[in-house]
């Protein structure tokens, strides 16, 4: 778990961040594959993101098919929680 505890609006914005670091990054390596400092930073930022899903995920649901754990029933009741953007009338990070 995430050592600082975020609301839920905090939380949604740090993984749209770190996810936007991740995706920017994998572009670069796309071009610069041998940038040994790009796939660390890479590596560091995937990890932060994963952090992140699995913490939204445990306290409000998930967020990716990945981060959805539910062996114990046949269907997807996350499906039925409000989307993400459905939670903030003013949209986006504050």
């Amino acid at each position: 778990m995430m050592q600082n505890k975020m609301s839920k609006e905090q939380l949604l914005c740090w993984i749209n961040q770190v996810s936007f670091a991740v995706s920017d990054m994998i572009l670069f390596l796309d071009t610069h594959p041998e940038d040994e400092e790009a796939r660390a930073y890479f590596e560091e930022k995937s990890a932060l993101r994963n952090e992140a899903l699995d913490e939204y995920a445990h306290c409000y649901g998930p967020l990716t098919i990945d981060t959805a754990n539910d062996t114990c029933s046949r269907s997807w009741e996350w499906v039925n929680q409000p989307w993400p953007w459905e939670l903030n009338k003013k949209g986006g990070c504050r």
